[in-house]
């Protein structure tokens, strides 16, 4: 598994030390709300497992975020294929940070990390991120990295009960889009 380092950041691979962490984070209502229902620690470890695996299987996926600095645990940021069933196929990019790492510019920098990774190392041609309608959050870092959203694209997640999670956006961008903002070039599908 590749790691990759930003100037303030560490994408690496899963430790058992992360697992608390993660767990916390699935079952904080805050960082769950574009995501859906908490998760319980049985469902968090097994969701790192399973992410690890489809890590070792690709060559690509989640890689555990920690700041480079103090090695402190700050969620996860990545690249994964979407899933059947989506109006869509491709290779999707994707953060999912605590909530004490919220508005430090983190997401934004991962993101960059994981789109130089996937254009520059695998070669995609293109690469794109979805998120519920109402995350703002999220889809001010799409914007921010050079994503661009077409109404056209926008979906319902069939995967998702009906409800205010169901309606989402999707952007796009390639290897040649222009990413601007501060930081070095670039689960779960939603953040």
């Amino acid at each position: 598994m590749p790691e990759l380092r930003t100037d303030r950041l560490v994408l690496r691979r899963w430790r058992e030390s992360d697992l608390e962490g993660w767990a916390a984070m699935n079952a904080d209502p805050e960082v769950r709300e574009h995501l859906g229902e908490l998760l319980t620690r049985r469902q968090s470890d097994s969701v790192v497992a399973r992410m690890r695996a489809d890590f070792d299987a690709r060559g690509f996926g989640w890689w555990a975020l920690e700041a480079r600095e103090t090695g402190e645990f700050l969620g996860r940021a990545g690249l994964d294929t979407v899933d059947e069933g989506m109006p869509f196929t491709g290779v999707d990019v994707g953060w999912r940070l605590v909530r004490s790492a919220w508005g430090h510019g983190y997401a934004t920098e991962a993101a960059r990390a994981c789109l130089s990774f996937g254009f520059e190392t695998l070669g995609l041609p293109e690469i794109i991120a979805t998120t519920t309608v109402g995350n703002l959050r999220s889809r001010a870092v799409m914007r921010r990295i050079g994503m661009t959203r077409d109404s056209a694209d926008d979906f319902e997640d069939p995967s998702v009960p009906e409800g205010p999670l169901r309606r989402c956006v999707l952007y796009r961008t390639r290897p040649e889009s222009k990413r601007t903002g501060g930081g070095p070039p670039r689960g779960e599908r939603r953040r």
